[in-house]
């Protein structure tokens, strides 16, 4: 079993499109809310799907949804 320590949970709304796939619109670091600017990819791996996205404060972020748990988690970040 793979080690995810480092992954926090976070708090992620998001907008379900014509076809109901959840896309990420804002999401909460604590304290802290983002609102998305940009999805700059997306894919699925064989239990997450994943975002690559934009911030607002202009960082990169890769969230990642647990499909099955139904939970999310930020897995990168880079302040530019």
């Amino acid at each position: 079993m793979p080690n995810t320590d480092h992954l926090k949970r976070i708090e992620v709304h998001c907008y379900a499109g014509y076809r109901g796939e959840e896309t990420p619109r804002w999401f909460r670091i604590g304290d802290h809310a983002v609102a998305v600017r940009e999805i700059q990819d997306r894919w699925m791996g064989p239990d997450h799907r994943y975002f690559k996205v934009t911030g607002d404060d202009d960082a990169l972020y890769i969230l990642r949804h647990d499909v099955c748990g139904g939970f999310w988690e930020l897995v990168f970040f880079k302040r530019r």
